[in-house]
């Protein structure tokens, strides 16, 4: 049976679309994702993302702990700051990307992808059975947060109507307790589409009033409920990887581009050597972005080809909204990463020409 959120009643209400998505019927779109993804991009849109899942990490251990299971650098936080990163299995391959926030030295709150949030928190028990770090404490406290998302250009704006917070303290990647609308909130500066704004956790009783007095005050500054079409469409313009897409058990962070957060210069951290070995030997395949020169939509799934040869798949791939042409995520060879390379991918029965590009795809 398919969980629901506690917004599905204004979902419901304001003609959604629903859509089934990781064991979750979720809103697909409401007045369209192309409409819904430039209200984000121009104004700003309101997600609901109760579907992600939440883990508490708790004790004296829980710093080292983390840094054992996660592949960059927690000891690098600080309080209130919260840190994009992954966790790998010994092979290299990815079981999750996800966030860190750290209350205090003794007090952590990941944020996972909601189909592996059940999967995530078996691993990270089974790593805790395993290890010498009997202090920690985990918990799965998915069912006490609902989480909405405030993205765009006018985010601030809305947000600071209602709320004494002082947002312009709350810098990127750092997040703040304090009250919305009255309902009590941990005030994220992160996102998903590439724009300012704020992800908002609340309790899933709190959360149809605090939606429904953000699309109240913000609706003057333009301000659109967002489904999870226009939430790809944004991520996939700025090459935000999408787990199940970009990350799987079978790619690994240096495949995916995710050197930056991957810190080999940690002492362990599971899954390190072969990662080292893996940079030794050659990184074997790269996420490139492709802008097609024709006109075509290039789906996740359809093949690459350079020189009439297969060399990799397609991850992600759309219309861009904002720029009107076709733009996809490959998995291809190593070697044909450079900007300027031509590339071929199979759409239909025919073959259409994309040129791999810079990314991300739109640049602010």
């Amino acid at each position: 049976m398919l969980k629901r959120t506690a917004l599905y009643p204004a979902h419901r209400e304001m003609g959604a679309r629903m859509v089934e998505f990781g064991g979750w019927e979720m809103p697909v779109q409401y007045r369209g994702v192309i409409e819904e993804h430039l209200a984000v991009r121009h104004a700003a849109g309101l997600f609901d993302v109760s579907h992600m899942g939440e883990i508490e990490v708790k004790g004296p251990q829980a710093e080292a702990f983390l840094q054992e299971l996660c592949v960059n650098d927690v000891s690098r936080l600080s309080n209130g700051q919260a840190q994009y990163t992954a966790m790998c299995y010994p092979t290299g391959g990815v079981v999750d990307d996800l966030l860190i926030y750290r209350f205090d030295g003794e007090h952590f709150l990941l944020c996972v992808n909601a189909a592996n949030t059940d999967k995530d928190f078996a691993w990270i028990e089974q790593v805790l059975e395993d290890s010498d770090f009997s202090a920690v404490k985990c918990r799965n406290v998915s069912a006490d947060f609902a989480q909405l998302a405030l993205q765009g250009p006018a985010a601030v704006t809305i947000l600071a109507r209602l709320t004494d917070t002082a947002l312009e303290r709350i810098a990127s990647y750092h997040f703040y307790e304090g009250l919305v609308a009255q309902v009590p909130c941990i005030l994220s500066r992160t996102g998903y589409t590439g724009e300012d704004g704020f992800e908002l956790y609340c309790h899933p009783e709190a959360a149809l009033t605090l939606w429904r007095a953000l699309l109240e005050v913000g609706g003057d500054e333009g301000l659109l409920p967002a489904g999870l079409g226009a939430r790809d469409t944004l991520r996939l313009e700025m090459k935000y990887p999408l787990y199940g897409h970009e990350l799987s058990p079978e790619i690994t962070p240096l495949e995916a581009g995710l050197g930056w957060i991957t810190r080999l210069d940690k002492p362990s951290f599971i899954g390190r050597e072969a990662l080292l070995r893996q940079q030794e030997a050659g990184i074997p395949r790269r996420l490139v972005g492709l802008l097609l020169t024709e006109a075509g939509v290039p789906r996740a799934g359809y093949p690459v080809f350079h020189g009439g040869e297969p060399v990799g798949v397609v991850t992600s791939g759309t219309l861009s909204p904002s720029l009107r042409q076709g733009i996809a995520i490959a998995l291809v060879r190593d070697g044909l990463q450079r900007p300027g390379t031509l590339l071929d991918i199979g759409i239909r029965q025919r073959r259409v020409t994309a040129e791999v590009v810079k990314t991300p795809f739109l640049r602010k």
